[in-house]
């Protein structure tokens, strides 16, 4: 029994030679710092040297190994009379590592590749015939650890996380069959030697660690060295070395890196800044005029448009809460816009996007009236009530309208679809424009004018512009190279009276200040002001210039009106309910020696010549409606500028990403400019 107990304490031990290359290792780094340091501190004399961003090293360590599970079958030539379970162990860790981590920031990142060893052995069991059996292996990777590092206290102390990635190097074994106590004269059998069958090439798992830097070079050093114990947790996940069995590792690792850097000379890095200069200048303009922006009365399709393969409303709409429900005003919207606008005809996109706010607010103001919400979907009539429902849920909940003023139902096409039997053209385009809900209603104060019946587009919504100071019009501030040569900077405004204000701290070169906020409700003023910036070395600086500043006014009146009238998919004839519009409406508001321009505009479905044509058709048919409507009351004092842009998407309203901005595409803008008096 002594000699099974020698041998396994020997197989235990046979990992002790292996911590030899790392103390050679260390002694060797610390034989030649003793040696570098005095070097290069009389090289360097009073430079300084900041911390390095990047570091090189080396890592050694013991592996800690707790095997758990069971192996029975070492390989397809040997299988033991007993199974083997727990175990434990102690390999060789050394790696080269690199490291990035710059000194301002908690963040880093780490990468170490190099040999891991998961050697160890089994708990002993014995076999049937009560001999002590014994196996040991000398399992072994490459590993691959990339980490990311946090310092979270931006000290020394740091922790660290992330895969790690082994391939197989060496899966050899060791079994000892002992002797029988019972039977001490027998001869012990012969120590077998192989190979794991079925071993894992690749292993991919985890771990997580935490470490110090204990600096080793004085700031002093260009080269600067740091040593760092560390230890890390390599939990079982992923560890299975073998593919038919439940044997798994779990890995404590200990040990120390010896990274160095080159540091930048911190007296350079300062003259550098103190040679830098900036150039201070202020722009005033005297009095920029906001966009003189036209009354509009934006055209109300009844739709809502839904994403493939989902029954809510989409994001894009606005959603409000019960509590914005109480300020909500229909000529206000731009109070409520969507996000992740485009920069074309942000305002009416604004209004569509509100569509089922301004439903439910003129529902609120409106008790009797009632709607019908009809869902169109390619997948049947289930999937077009679900999106019906979502519409009705909103309007309840959020609006607190009655439910019963709501019905709901579903069905596979739109009344009237955007995909024709028998297409075969960008049918993806076609197809998401049908789908969508409807609203339905034959309550005259929710549609348009004159208007009833279920394609009845809703009432259109007037917006009356409001100007705000534009960006142009603002006090500018240029302090040119303040980003290289300044950690930030500020401004003293005076007046006349000496009043001081104070703006800042900026860092970037280049800041807007609205007039206002400088001038209060004075329409002009003198001031001196004095820009103050620190250095990066800490020096204070300041510049001083006079400005005269005026007070930005709006335009004093509004230009003209602007209308909009939707076409249906590939028709350049206003349907019905338009030409009763553009006759009875917009007709009667052109007054005497206008100019009406006409402008239409295509979706991108469809080839591009014939969308410039069904463009200037659509504009064309416009203007004789509006023609004949003022023949019949013996006017001919309007003139008319007629232009078709077809589906370029430079001048057209919208862009083409949703359908809802497909369908907006499909109009005729008319602007109504009154005789110059």
């Amino acid at each position: 029994m002594n000699n099974i107990t020698n041998l396994k304490k020997g197989l235990r031990q046979a990992w002790s030679p292996n911590n030899l290359p790392i103390k050679s290792l260390l002694l060797v780094s610390l034989t030649w710092l003793s040696v570098q340091t005095p070097i290069q501190a009389q090289e360097a004399q009073a430079i300084k040297y900041a911390k390095p961003s990047w570091y090189f090293g080396v890592a050694g360590g013991a592996n800690f190994n707790f095997y758990r599970g069971s192996t029975n079958q070492l390989n397809a030539a040997f299988t033991p009379p007993a199974t083997f379970h727990d175990g434990d162990g102690v390999g060789l860790f050394i790696a080269p590592l690199l490291e990035y981590r710059p000194a301002t920031s908690r963040w880093g990142v780490m990468l170490q590749a190099g040999f891991d060893s998961r050697k160890g052995s089994f708990d002993q069991v014995l076999t049937a015939c009560d001999c002590p059996a014994d196996l040991s292996t000398d399992l072994s990777y490459i590993t691959v650890e990339p980490s990311v590092r946090f310092a979270p206290f931006k000290s020394n102390f740091y922790l660290y996380g992330g895969p790690r990635l082994a391939f197989n190097l060496d899966k050899s074994f060791t079994y000892q069959l002992g002797i029988n106590p019972a039977f001490p004269d027998q001869e012990p059998s012969a120590a077998v030697s192989g190979e794991f069958s079925e071993i894992e090439k690749t292993i991919l798992s985890m771990q997580i660690g935490a470490g110090y830097d204990i600096p080793l070079s004085s700031d002093s050093n260009k080269t600067q060295f740091v040593l760092s114990p560390f230890v890390s947790f390599q939990p079982y996940f992923g560890q299975n070395p073998r593919a038919t069995e439940t044997w798994n590792i779990t890995t404590i690792r200990a040990g120390v890196a010896l990274k160095f850097g080159q540091g930048q000379n911190i007296q350079q890095a300062t003259d550098m800044v103190k040679d830098r200069e900036v150039d201070f200048t202020v722009n005033s303009p005297s009095n920029v005029q906001g966009e003189k922006r036209m009354t509009e009365v934006f055209p109300l399709r009844n739709y809502v448009f839904f994403n493939e393969g989902s029954t809510e409303i989409p994001n894009r709409y606005v959603l409000l809460t019960k509590d914005q429900v109480k300020d909500f005003k229909e000529d206000q919207l731009e109070t409520f816009a969507p996000k992740n606008l485009s920069d074309r005809s942000k305002r009416q996109m604004t209004v569509y996007y509100n569509v089922l706010n301004i439903l439910g607010d003129r529902m609120q103001k409106n008790p009797a009236a009632t709607i019908t919400l009809v869902g169109s979907s390619e997948k049947g009539n289930t999937d077009g009530l679900a999106m019906a429902e979502s519409v009705k849920t909103y309007l309840v909940n959020v609006f607190a309208i009655n439910a019963t003023r709501i019905t709901t139902k579903g069905q596979d096409k739109p009344n009237i679809p955007s995909e024709q039997p028998g297409g075969t053209q960008e049918l993806v385009l076609l197809r998401e424009g049908d789908r969508r809900v409807s609203i339905e209603s034959n309550s005259p104060d929710l549609l348009m004018e004159f208007q009833s019946g279920p394609d009845a587009p809703l009432k259109p919504v007037q917006m009356v512009a409001s100007q705000v100071a534009p960006v142009d019009s603002y006090v500018t501030f240029n302090n040119k190279g303040a980003g290289e040569a300044l950690s930030s900077w500020s401004l003293q405004i005076a007046d006349e009276q000496g009043k001081v204000q104070s703006f800042g701290p900026y860092t970037e070169e280049e800041v807007k200040i609205p007039g206002k906020s400088i001038l209060g409700n004075r329409p002009e003023g003198d001031f001196k002001v004095k820009m103050i910036g620190q250095t990066k070395s800490g020096k204070i600086i300041e510049k001083e210039t006079p400005v005269h500043v005026t007070l930005w006014t709006p335009a004093t009146m509004v230009e003209g009106t602007r209308y909009s009238i939707i076409y249906e998919f590939n028709t350049s004839k206003a349907i019905t309910m338009y030409e009763k519009y553009l006759t009875e409406v917009v007709t009667p508001k052109i007054p005497v020696g206008a100019t009406v321009l006409i402008k239409g505009h295509t979706d991108i479905i469809g080839e591009e010549v014939y969308n410039q044509g069904l463009s200037l058709a659509r504009a064309n048919d416009a203007k004789n409606i509006i023609a004949n409507a003022l023949a019949k009351t013996g006017r001919n004092d309007v003139k008319f500028e007629v232009s078709g842009f077809g589906e370029n998407e430079n001048n057209s309203p919208f862009e083409n990403k949703t359908p809802e901005e497909r369908f907006y595409n499909r109009t005729v803008i008319i602007d109504i400019i009154p005789a110059v008096k």
